[in-house]
């Protein structure tokens, strides 16, 4: 038995490491460093990276902040459980989805469909990884995007490095409204801002990010060719996409935002295809005998990377009607319109249980099976002396994603004619794919909420904060933080969004324009964060290789954290005050 004065409740000091603001941030950034340091320079694997940083966390909370030794355990088995589901919950299902379109061979049909509409690699990760993405991140979120847009992209012909550094960059534009704008709507609750007027701001953030982000997807696949031979698709989509994301944000819903944009970046794509073409297209065959030192593209049957051409269907799956004695239509000739209609069905699926889910009587049906409690024996307050609200678990164990995309994923089955031992073999061979990001995404979660509530992360924030007028520059670094280490734009607007308005306040600010930055400049944070990391990687067939990962989208990610931070400081100058509504 613990002792009950070491359950004690505890409440965090932003300066307790000599009584200096300064001096305590730099020792709660420890964690972060250590991190970063054991991913992207020692590259060890991200489970043990993760709990390296954890291991750094819990002695900071214990030794420098006081915290009780109990309480840090139990903070960080808390986001441990938080990591498992729903996070691991919504990325196990996503995944299962996807490897029971391989094992039926109908995986293959959808990547011929989509070749068709452009057998280029480079305006298919415009496509898939960017506008597709975008939809799926609409619905679903927490790392859905980038666990089925990777194997889709290796599908395609795409090596699994590229395929995992274009669906970690293209996952990032739609991120500050997806799961139906669930991170806006938690800021506007927390910081207590009009939703309206906090949508249209972020609303004239993120477009611009993604009038450049296929641009950079161009880039990444193709390098400066690329880019000169591509650039008016990827300015198409890019703007397309961002004139959706602006005109729902602003004038429709902010709940459909990203469905908005991810369908207009789509159908201007479609459109533009119908007359102009590359002047050369790239293949997955002309990239690999362009660049023969990559990794080969995995053939793997329901495992969750892609399946080679000519893969045999899984035994006892039911094969599509148009294919051969293998399973796989790949050189059947001509699609049969049912084999496509079937191929697409999953994703029909999910976008239909997912959109039906949000709406009318249904969506509070779902919510009230939600239990929501205190974490047992965490008694956590925050600075102001109320119980800190992050010690309360929600369990919403019907109306999660990954509920829904476990019953789309049901329905599917039932769809593409496969057997239930056929499917339950494949649900087995997800959860031995996902083992060792199942470890990273617990530990990484387990970081974040001891960091949260022994007050590490409040300290930077308040640190940050210090910087005066200057702080409109370095508000998005604050989101960003958050996003890199819980992996989730909603939990940073929750950790950092009451902050972000009381700074403005007292500098003079505008506090709707500094919390949206925090959303806006957290996007940018999802492409580093530990827990996408080993999504993408686990996806891929890459598991092991994060810190690789890590170190090609980096760049990446500080060049376009480094243009939000100047977007934000000019929109609260007179320079571009004129953009804000």
């Amino acid at each position: 038995m613990v002792p009950p004065d070491q359950l004690a409740a505890y409440r965090p000091q932003i300066d307790p490491v000599a009584d200096s603001l300064a001096w305590s941030a730099l020792v709660a950034s420890l964690p972060l460093l250590v991190l970063f340091l054991l991913l992207g320079v020692l590259r060890l694997r991200a489970q043990w990276a993760g709990l390296g940083a954890l291991a750094c966390a819990v002695l900071v909370a214990v030794l420098a902040y006081g915290m009780p030794v109990p309480q840090a355990a139990l903070a960080a088995t808390e986001g441990a459980a938080f990591g498992l589901f729903p996070i691991m919950w919504i990325v196990v299902n996503a995944i299962w989805v996807y490897n029971m379109t391989v094992a039926t061979g109908h995986f293959t049909i959808l990547r011929r469909s989509v070749s068709s509409i452009s057998p280029d690699l480079r305006i298919q990760a415009m496509i898939i990884a960017f506008c597709f993405g975008g939809l799926l991140e609409a619905l679903a979120g927490f790392g859905t995007p980038v666990a089925i847009t990777a194997v889709m992209l290796i599908g395609l012909g795409f090596r699994p490095m590229k395929a995992a550094v274009v669906t970690l960059v293209a996952n990032t534009a739609p991120v500050a409204f997806g799961a139906l704008a669930t991170p806006i709507i938690t800021l506007s609750n927390i910081a207590a801002l009009p939703l309206q007027e906090l949508s249209a701001v972020v609303g004239r953030q993120t477009p611009i990010l993604a009038c450049f982000v296929p641009l950079v997807l161009v880039y990444i696949v193709d390098g400066r060719r690329g880019l000169k031979q591509t650039w008016l698709p990827a300015v198409v989509v890019g703007v397309a996409f961002a004139v959706g994301q602006f005109a729902a944000a602003n004038y429709m819903s902010v709940q459909l935002t990203d469905i908005v944009a991810a369908f207009a970046g789509t159908g201007a794509a479609v459109l533009l295809l119908r007359w102009w073409r590359p002047a050369m297209v790239l293949t997955g065959e002309r990239a690999a005998q362009e660049a023969p030192e990559e990794e080969p593209v995995p053939a793997a049957g329901a495992s969750g990377r892609a399946p080679a051409a000519g893969a045999p269907a899984a035994a006892g799956s039911g094969a599509p009607s148009g294919a051969g004695a293998s399973g796989d239509p790949a050189d059947e000739g001509p699609l049969r319109r049912g084999d496509v209609l079937l191929a697409y069905a999953p994703y029909a699926v999910i976008i239909a249980v997912f959109s039906i889910a949000q709406f009318g009587p249904l969506r509070d049906l779902l919510s009230a099976t939600t239990v929501v409690f205190p974490w047992p024996g965490l008694d956590v307050l925050s600075l102001s002396g109320e119980p800190a609200t992050a010690a309360t678990f929600r369990f919403d164990w019907l109306a999660s994603g990954g509920t829904l995309l476990l019953l789309s994923g049901l329905v599917s089955a039932a769809i593409l004619r496969l057997r239930p031992a056929a499917a339950l073999r494949a649900y087995a061979d997800t959860l031995r794919q996902l083992s060792a990001p199942i470890v990273t995404v617990a530990a990484v979660l387990a970081l974040a909420y001891v960091m949260n509530l022994s007050g590490q992360t409040i300290t930077i924030g308040h640190w940050i904060a210090g910087a005066g007028t200057l702080f409109a520059f370095f508000s998005p670094i604050l989101g960003w933080i958050g996003v890199a280490v819980t992996g989730s734009d909603t939990s940073a607007n929750a950790l950092f969004g009451t902050l972000q308005v009381a700074a403005a306040e007292n500098i003079g600010l505008d506090p709707v324009l500094m919390a949206a930055a925090n959303s806006s400049g957290g996007v940018l944070g999802k492409m580093i964060s530990p827990q996408n990391l080993a999504i993408a990687a686990a996806a891929t067939g890459l598991a092991g290789r994060e810190g690789d990962l890590f170190r090609k989208v980096f760049g990446w990610g500080l060049i376009m954290l480094l243009g939000m931070c100047l977007l934000v400081y000019l929109q609260s100058t007179d320079v571009l005050g004129w953009m804000l509504p």
